[in-house]
């Protein structure tokens, strides 16, 4: 989550045993990334994951990121906006894993021709940049297509809708807007409430601020919106996004908490299913 998520919500997850991952331009510039992977390391041994945007990463940026990711022995990978070829061939003889964001078929195969571990579909819904197609479709629809797994993303925000996820097909469950709600989260105090306080009906799928599709909270877009107007960190830090499972977020609460409640509610609900 661009700017939002932090290496307090990565140790977070780690201890509660999911894989947190956050962008590595979350910090600012590669020393602080660095200070970061330090940091997480000298905390905890178990996995966490850190995302690449190819496309809209600086060259520069990207290349030391890639190599920080490579010497702090980064378990996985996850890259979006472009061509993942190059990081796999780097990173896999090191043992790193990689998962690649796609919204449509032609991209996850690409993707896996590329030869990336496992391909997330990012479905209709999704907070942040998200595709056009409804995960009920796209999820198992991509698993029939593709040889490596896939994992599923969009609206995923409790046990009930990880149980669906993985009925569709997927391997896995990625879960965002969720942990925007959470006590680790860098997102500003309003910023949680109004994720708490949303439903669907208050999400909006536009291009207008950042010149790519993306769900966004309709109040945090001024009506005379304009893509050309402010700097693209400032848009993402004062338009806020957030994806259609806001429905069933209804309190701020820690990460361990909320993987607790989550794992809850998915056996209740696969008990519900075979009782």
């Amino acid at each position: 989550m661009f700017l939002i998520s932090n290496r307090e919500m990565l140790l977070a997850c780690a201890e509660a045993g999911i894989l947190g991952a956050m962008p590595s331009l979350n910090a600012r510039t590669a020393e602080a990334f660095e200070a970061d992977l330090q940091w997480l390391r000298s905390k905890t041994d178990k996995p966490f994951a850190i995302n690449v945007t190819i496309g809209l990463t600086d060259p520069e940026r990207r290349e030391r990121d890639v190599e920080l990711c490579i010497e702090y022995g980064v378990p996985v990978m996850i890259t979006s906006y472009g061509n993942p070829t190059e990081i796999v061939k780097r990173v896999h003889p090191k043992g790193m894993t990689v998962f690649h964001d796609v919204i449509r078929l032609d991209h996850g195969l690409k993707a896996q021709g590329a030869g990336v571990d496992a391909i997330i579909a990012v479905s209709q819904g999704a907070g942040g940049h998200a595709g056009t197609v409804n995960p009920y479709a796209l999820i198992p629809y991509l698993r029939s297509q593709l040889d490596v797994p896939v994992i599923g993303a969009g609206c995923i925000s409790g046990g009930e809708q990880v149980a669906a996820a993985l009925a569709l097909g997927a391997e896995l469950a990625y879960m965002g807007t969720r942990f925007i709600a959470s006590t680790e989260c860098a997102a500003s105090d309003a910023y949680k409430q109004l994720i708490v306080d949303s439903t669907h009906d208050d999400i909006v799928y536009t291009d207008q601020i950042s010149g790519v599709n993306a769900n966004f909270i309709k109040s945090t877009i001024p009506t005379d919106a304009d893509p050309a107007r402010p700097q693209a960190a400032k848009r993402w830090r004062d338009i806020w996004s957030a994806g259609q499972g806001v429905d069933t977020i209804h309190e701020i609460k820690p990460i361990g908490e909320i993987v607790e409640e989550v794992v809850r509610e998915y056996h209740d609900a696969v008990k519900r299913l075979t009782s």
